[in-house]
């Protein structure tokens, strides 16, 4: 193997690791993975408790929905793009009670496990999954702020859920050895030495 083939360890700078390793930003990240869970949690169980989402009427809500996004494919200036009309047209309104259900539960879900804390970073993957679907169907509403803190979320996943069940999950999941007691430093990983070719 060459020396310009041969692999290289990108370290993380200082002030990344401060903003997205380190502890002492906990409290922080606790506040805003509690806001993004409760906003969540509220929009979910708003529709878990509607028919017209979940229940005898299911897929009726999300229909209006999609035929709403699918109008604003069309005009002069679509905010819609074309092919997320076809997604709507060809999977999403043919399955119209399934997605019901799976933005209700999804939407309860994410915000139940960001509050707890519990695999913060899949968490608010999947919740800024669904901001970004909601906002390729042209939807502006608190999207755009939740999408940019569900990003920030991922990228702090492992303090974000610090001050939560993260804290006891993560390591038996073997993501980072366990807690140290507390008072004492975090058990992340160390910082990998620099190779210099």
């Amino acid at each position: 193997m060459t020396a310009s083939s041969a692999s290289r360890i990108v370290t993380e700078p200082g002030i990344s690791r401060f903003l997205f390793a380190d502890t002492r930003l906990a409290p922080l990240w606790a506040l805003l993975r509690i806001y993004v869970g409760w906003q969540w949690l509220n929009a979910g169980w708003h529709k878990v408790t509607d028919p017209a989402w979940v229940g005898s009427q299911a897929g009726t809500a999300v229909t209006g929905f999609l035929n709403g996004a699918l109008a604003k494919t069309g005009g002069e200036r679509p905010s819609v793009s074309g092919w997320y009309g076809s997604f709507i047209e060809n999977v999403a309104l043919p399955n119209a009670t399934l997605f019901s259900y799976l933005v209700a539960f999804g939407e309860t879900a994410v915000g139940i496990a960001l509050i707890l804390g519990l695999l913060t970073g899949v968490a608010a993957f999947f919740g800024g999954l669904m901001n970004a679907n909601f906002l390729l169907a042209g939807t502006l509403s608190s999207n755009p702020l939740l999408f940019i803190l569900a990003t920030w979320l991922v990228l702090a996943w492992r303090v974000a859920g610090w001050w939560g069940l993260d804290r006891w999950v993560l390591p038996r999941l073997g993501v980072f050895s366990a807690p140290k007691r507390e008072g004492t430093e975090t058990s992340l990983p160390p910082r990998p030495p620099r190779t210099i070719s």
